[in-house]
């Protein structure tokens, strides 16, 4: 009896509003690469896309923005299983957080969203 083995990441995007939809993708894939798949396949039960490109969109995991060339892979995220991630638009990064810079140390964390799976720090 053969079975069938995936050998991709299956990724859970919420948006602020809630909403979730699942993709597969390569775990060679770029943040950036996600982005415009989902801009150019929105689904339709999302409503009207917020952004007028797939550049906006950013991805959010474990409380921190993905950089565009960053792949699922380096990730080191599970193949065959769920991992969910934030979809936001957003048109830049916020800058990288020094260690040294008391502006950045905050007590507690917030969520970005309505959520419970993560927290941004």
């Amino acid at each position: 009896m053969a079975f069938c083995v995936s050998h991709d990441i299956n990724l859970k995007l919420i948006l602020v509003s809630g909403k979730t939809k699942e993709f597969l993708f390569n775990p060679s894939t770029s943040a950036a690469e996600i982005a415009h798949n989902v801009f150019d396949n929105w689904p339709d039960d999302w409503g009207s896309c917020p952004v007028d490109k797939g550049e906006v969109l950013r991805l959010i995991y474990h409380g921190r923005f993905l950089h565009g060339n960053v792949t699922l892979g380096a990730l080191n995220l599970p193949v065959g299983r769920t991992t969910v991630m934030h979809l936001v638009p957003r048109e830049h990064l916020p800058e990288p957080a020094s260690q040294d810079d008391p502006k950045q140390k905050k007590s507690g964390s917030r969520n970005c969203c309505s959520c419970t799976c993560c927290s941004i720090v």
